[in-house]
């Protein structure tokens, strides 16, 4: 029921690599009473943390695959999803706030705003999710946290504004006062799990009433009760609780909590505020698209009396069977309940509903709307919706970025190719943004993913999971062909091979489409090409931008209009039509003065302020743009546009310029002409590909 709703959170919690997602998440786990004993992400006890529980996530200390868990904090219910930080793994975060009603955005007091957080901030406004800011690791040297509540307003855009204030800072970091209630709490105990109140100390006074004014002025504007009472001088407790949540919900407000989680401060509070100020599912508007009615778009009703809808939203493939992540949003689930999956009309009965916790499970009768659990047994793929018949909803898709790396593997042995056809299969399921196919000329399986450590892993998971032996090529590129300017096609597809012919004109031109993306446009008039081949010529143009004709890389951003063609009453058919656009693509393909595109990524570096003369010189030999570079306190951050075929190995080499200090993260930005030397090296490579494969 909405009632029962009421006490449910969806909460992700996201960030930069390193800023201590998951050992907050141990905490948490830890305080809910869902652990026992706590465990640190490198810890010496060699367990590693709870929610990191694959093998690989514990040797390297980062979060791979997002995990599930749940938990209970003062009558709430918390389903919560851990994501990985590192931006090769970004399809995991997508995934989880896709289906999340709330999120942390976890920001180191030292680093700030650091730029997947900024990644992450986008990513949370394009699912609209509200958030909490957690400032953790005040207890480091150099923690600043009203530094970082500047650049949350002016890196994020966001209307921050700080729930509490720390006791001392850096080594002296005790323990917080909060604002709302103007106490002071600190936290004993081995693992900070006793909260102890007490009054405010005389040095912070003037800080904290200063600071709760400014709470309060920009909580007030949500309540025009808070403000009649900050008038009147008689403002209480459930008043400003009341306005945060109203603005954190309207995602026009974020409440910023202080911490250090591995120091066991601050935590507490932060649940608090989940539980506070983050909506139920009944409070968020969810809509899906009727497919019956032209996929108008519909509003659902989180009421678990109204019939079911669920979107798959991640699959994991344990050793028992595929195991599929589902978020309800509409009706109830049961075992033995029968569902459809709006993609393919399939019925599937549910035997096996269970909840997550990290790796493990417990087996559930029901759940209703606005929860998260897992169905064993399903065979589907990521981003599916389910029913149960009574309605053809399907929810929006995700956004799935395209692969920019590529890599051949080779199978040791015939043992070995059967297992890593197996295991890629499975990867495939599982990540969008993991692909492979087989390159028609040297016969290798190629393997696609979003960077140098996304396939890493899996190379590395194919050997562990399922002991393939394979052998690695040089990291590929993803290049890309496109068109320089507007070319005219007029082409005539005739064959006579006795019995019916094949006949079909098409003309018109091509010319490159400012989005980057294919279109086709029918200007035809008069009937002199049937409407019912027009699909077929518009079929037969996309068949050619799988393989361009100047190196034989797919085509992107062409704009194809037809606007006169011809038909013969017998000859002509939808093979002739397709055929005559092929044709009409290959006359016109090379008079569009056709150049070679590239990835060009985004790069930010972070490294302390002596090393940013030969980070930036490292970044300049490898073709690279600086956009900005900025000095805070100790620290520079380099923004920079770099191609990605200059970026292979470049972890290692920043690693020695910087004595180890330094890091990087990348993500894909555009598509650039790789210039004129790079082209004919490219035509050079492809030449002898080609000579190899005929041979």
């Amino acid at each position: 029921m909405a009632e029962e709703n009421r006490f449910l959170r969806n909460i992700g919690i996201s960030a930069h690599i390193d800023s201590g997602k998951t050992t907050l998440t141990e905490r948490i786990l830890y305080y809910t009473k869902r652990i026992h004993a706590v465990h640190e992400v490198r810890g010496k006890d060699g367990v590693g943390a709870t929610m990191d529980s694959m093998e690989l996530e514990r040797e390297r200390g980062i979060t791979i695959s997002s995990a599930a868990t749940y938990c209970e904090w003062k009558g709430h219910r918390i389903n919560i999803i851990d994501t990985p930080g590192h931006v090769d793994f970004t399809i995991e975060v997508e995934r989880a706030l896709r289906v999340l009603d709330g999120s942390i955005l976890v920001l180191c007091a030292v680093g700030g705003v650091q730029s997947q957080s900024i990644t992450v901030d986008r990513q949370m406004n394009r699912y609209g999710v509200p958030r909490l800011a957690f400032i953790n690791k005040c207890d480091r040297s150099g923690a600043d946290p009203v530094r970082v509540l500047r650049q949350l307003r002016e890196k994020l855009n966001q209307n921050a504004v700080l729930m509490e204030i720390p006791i001392g800072l850096e080594g002296k970091f005790r323990g917080v006062v909060d604002l709302v209630s103007m106490k002071a709490y600190t936290f004993e105990g081995p693992f900070g799990e006793e909260v102890v109140q007490g009054e405010i100390p005389s040095r912070l006074l003037d800080e904290a009433r200063a600071a709760r004014e400014e709470l309060l002025d920009a909580a007030s504007l949500f309540s025009d009760e808070l403000m009649e009472a900050v008038l009147e001088d008689r403002v209480t407790e459930a008043l400003v609780h009341e306005a945060v949540r109203k603005g954190t919900i309207a995602r026009k407000l974020t409440p910023v909590f202080l911490g250090s989680a591995y120091k066991n401060i601050g935590v507490q509070p932060l649940l608090d505020g989940v539980a506070r100020y983050l909506p139920s599912p009944s409070e968020v508007e969810n809509t899906a698209l009727d497919l019956d009615n032209g996929e108008k778009e519909v509003s659902l009703s989180s009421d678990p009396r109204d019939p079911f809808l669920g979107l798959a939203f991640k699959l994991e493939i344990t050793p028992y069977g595929q195991l599929t992540y589902l978020r309800i949003y509409q009706g109830r689930i049961a075992k033995g309940s029968d569902l459809v999956n709006t993609r393919n009309r399939k019925r599937i009965k549910v035997g096996r509903l269970v909840r997550m916790h990290a790796d493990k499970m417990e087996d559930i009768e029901s759940a209703e709307a606005g929860d998260i659990v897992a169905l064993f047994g399903v065979d589907c793929y990521s981003g599916d919706t389910f029913t149960d018949g009574r309605l053809n909803y399907s929810m929006s898709s995700m956004f799935v970025p395209e692969p920019v790396i590529s890599l051949s593997v080779t199978p040791k042995d015939g043992k070995a190719s059967d297992r890593m056809a197996k295991a890629i299969h499975r990867f495939s399921k599982e990540d969008p943004t993991f692909r492979s196919y087989v390159n028609p000329e040297s016969g290798e399986t190629i393997i696609s993913g979003m960077g140098e450590l996304h396939l890493e892993v899996y190379v590395e998971r194919m050997r562990r999971e399922f002991q393939a032996e394979v052998e690695t090529g040089i990291p590929q590129v993803a290049y890309r062909e496109a068109i320089s300017q507007r070319a005219e096609f007029n082409y005539t597809h005739k064959k006579q091979t006795g019995g019916a012919g094949q006949f079909g004109r098409v003309a018109g031109f091509m010319e490159p489409s400012p989005d980057g993306t294919y279109e086709f446009v029918n200007q035809v008039k008069g009937g002199v090409i049937p409407s019912e081949f027009i699909p077929a010529v518009d079929k037969g143009f996309q068949s050619c931008l799988k393989k361009g004709l100047l190196m034989e890389f797919p085509v992107l951003g062409m704009k194809v209009t037809v606007n006169d063609g011809q038909h013969h009453p017998v000859d002509s058919s939808e093979r002739a039509f397709a055929a005559a656009a092929v044709g009409a693509f290959r006359q016109a393909y090379p008079k569009a003065k056709p150049i070679i595109l590239e990835p060009v990524m985004k790069i930010s570096i972070e490294c302390p302020s002596e090393y940013q003369g030969p980070a930036m010189a490292s970044l300049n030999q490898r073709r690279g743009l600086i956009t900005s570079s900025t000095e805070d306190g100790t620290f520079t951050t380099i923004e920079a546009e770099v191609p990605l075929a200059e970026m292979f190995g470049y972890a290692t080499v920043l690693r020695s310029l910087t004595k180890g200090k330094g890091e990087f993260t990348m993500e894909f930005s555009r598509y650039a002409k790789v210039p004129e030397s790079v082209a004919e090296r490219l035509k050079a490579e492809v030449q002898a590909r080609k000579r190899r494969g005929k041979k």
